[in-house]
């Protein structure tokens, strides 16, 4: 059974627990390692993610936690490094490359030139957005989120891929678009050739099983086995934001990972 975890959250963002409870949960399960990787700074959201400062206070936090719990688990401090953060990253033993938003440009007469919309909430806005700005064609959205994606590896020069496929979070229950539309796995495809030559692994990440939204992680089965094809590898991942979803589910994937 893999027995480390390098993607989690606490309630410095948009998780539930502390980092000790999280730290203690971990050592409860028997767990040799793990990585926090909060939510880096971004200047156009700053709702779930840590300030400037409390980058600082987290990256304190973590090192203590470090070497308190030294005799009984090894602990990381990495980041999960959104595509459009200016997060920095020195000190960081690793981060996650992670894209949350796509980029539009807004209506005529904003006061501003470019907004961010969420990918990874609700299917309602998913909706309302490919409405407004993509002409009603949700997978023109899509498209343009795995464009974005495609370029995560080199343009944050991260060590692990996140949630490659976040984009269909909601579409398992909310059927809001053909996940075998042409267009759809062109775009997928796409943007793993291109990640592929970075040699990055890609999470297998539970987070959103956990959450009750999907049957299957992200990627999903299939981009899973593209990825296998193309000479991609996995790691292990549950985005825990609560102490009883670490490592959630990992013994079904397991197969999947070496050198864990």
């Amino acid at each position: 059974m893999i027995l480390k975890d390098y993607h989690m959250h606490t309630n410095r963002c948009d998780g539930t627990a502390s980092a000790e409870e999280m730290v203690k949960a971990a050592v409860r399960q028997g767990l040799v390692e793990i990585g926090f990787s909060e939510h880096s700074h971004t200047d156009f959201d700053d709702t779930y993610c840590l300030t400037e400062e409390g980058m600082k206070e987290y990256c304190s936090e973590i090192l203590a936690l470090r070497e308190k719990y030294a005799d009984q688990i090894s602990i990381k401090l990495g980041l999960e490094m959104d595509l459009g953060s200016d997060a920095d990253t020195e000190g960081l033993d690793y981060w996650i490359g992670s894209v949350h938003y796509v980029k539009v440009e807004a209506e005529p007469g904003a006061e501003k030139g470019i907004i961010y919309i969420p990918v990874d909430e609700s299917g309602e806005i998913q909706r309302e957005a490919a409405e407004k700005y993509f002409d009603g064609d949700i997978i023109e959205k899509k498209k343009k989120y795995f464009e974005a994606v495609g370029t995560v590896a080199e343009k944050t020069g991260c060590s692990i891929i996140g949630h490659f496929d976040l984009v269909s979070k909601f579409n398992e229950k909310e059927n809001l678009f053909d996940e075998e539309d042409p267009r759809y796995v062109t775009a997928w495809k796409k943007a793993v050739d291109r990640l592929i030559p970075a040699g990055v692994p890609f999470e297998i990440n539970t987070g959103a099983m956990s959450r009750g939204l999907r049957s299957q992680p992200y990627p999903s089965d299939s981009m899973r086995e593209y990825i296998r094809e193309q000479g991609g590898s996995f790691i292990l991942s549950s985005d825990s934001h609560r102490t009883d979803t670490l490592c959630f589910k990992f013994d079904d994937y397991e197969s999947e990972v070496s050198g864990q």
